[in-house]
């Protein structure tokens, strides 16, 4: 069945600015290991007949140097506004299950550390983006304007391999806690879009 989503983006990661894995996931991450965090608010979707507008889904991964290598281990938390159809479909979603961007990437998935419930919140203001899930993940990235730009517009990033858009704003992490599934790690640099738009 067919299905598709959109909304907006926001992640963090553990490399220094800018992240090697984003200009390329073939590049060896800034450290020994690449530690993500990606953020979904969903604004509209249909994903197996169950409506999925005003849902949130939050996943973070743990990856070798180089992406590529594969054996990620990687945990999905869904919004708890979600009611049981929506979890099940977006689980399906974001494992890969039902094609799509993530299915893509499912072959460099090693393990999958579960998939559980959680509150979500996002805030988006301007150029700061805020996060939230349950007690573990809190951080906060601001997307960057070069110096002599007038017009305030943040750094963009076009052509890229990424599950999300091929066309991402450069952040950097203000705030960063991250805790969960067993994953640490300390936000340095992020990426936002005001919109994301998925279908298989």
């Amino acid at each position: 069945m067919s299905w598709n989503l959109r909304g907006s983006f926001v992640e963090t990661c553990s490399c220094e600015l800018m992240c090697p894995c984003n200009l390329s996931l073939d590049h060896g991450a800034t450290y020994d290991f690449c530690r993500a965090t990606f953020v979904f608010n969903i604004r509209e979707g249909m994903v197996e007949g169950a409506d999925i507008a005003g849902c949130k889904v939050a996943i973070i991964a743990d990856a070798p140097k180089v992406m590529t290598d594969g054996n990620w281990r990687v945990g999905l938390f869904v919004g708890d506004e979600a009611s049981d159809a929506q979890f099940d479909a977006l689980a399906r979603v974001f494992s890969g299950q039902l094609g799509g961007p993530m299915a893509g990437l499912a072959p460099l998935i090693g393990e999958l550390l579960g998939v559980e419930r959680a509150a979500i919140e996002i805030n988006d203001d301007g150029l700061r983006h805020s996060v939230r899930v349950g007690d573990g993940i809190d951080f906060e990235v601001v997307d960057i304007v070069p110096f002599g730009v007038e017009t305030g517009e943040p750094v963009r990033f076009s052509g890229m391999f990424h599950p999300v858009a091929s066309d991402l704003t450069m952040a950097e992490a203000k705030r960063s806690r991250i805790n969960a599934f067993g994953i640490q790690y300390e936000g340095k640099t992020g990426l936002s879009t005001s919109d994301f738009s998925w279908a298989a």
